[in-house]
């Protein structure tokens, strides 16, 4: 099956940060980040399997992932090399601030 991804060369500045305004899609590139390629059942970010779903879709389409079928079973893995060449240090900010978020979230003041 194939999915469709945009060239980055055709993805705007713009089109990446709404996709990464969402905290459930930033989550998601939390998880992946850490996890490499994961499958999408294994990105448990506390909604249910529709809007996970979804979610993937936004960030597939804003250049984002990349998604592979493998069977019945889908895989994504960040597009973190081409991100970065596209718009350096981009994932790495979003990363820093959504783990200095989780962070002060977890340890009370």
């Amino acid at each position: 099956m194939h999915f469709d991804e945009p060239q980055l060369d055709d993805v705007t500045l713009a089109a990446m940060m709404a996709a990464l305004s969402d905290p459930v899609r930033v989550a998601i590139v939390r998880e992946l980040a850490v996890r490499g390629e994961a499958s999408c059942g294994a990105c448990d970010v506390g909604v249910s399997k529709a809007t996970r779903s979804h979610h993937f879709k936004v960030l597939r389409e804003a250049g984002l992932t990349r998604t592979r079928a493998e069977g019945t079973h889908r895989y994504v893995a960040l597009r973190r090399d081409e991100v970065e060449l596209r718009f350096p240090g981009l994932l790495v900010a979003v990363l820093a601030a959504a783990d200095a978020e989780a962070g002060a979230i977890a340890a009370p003041a």
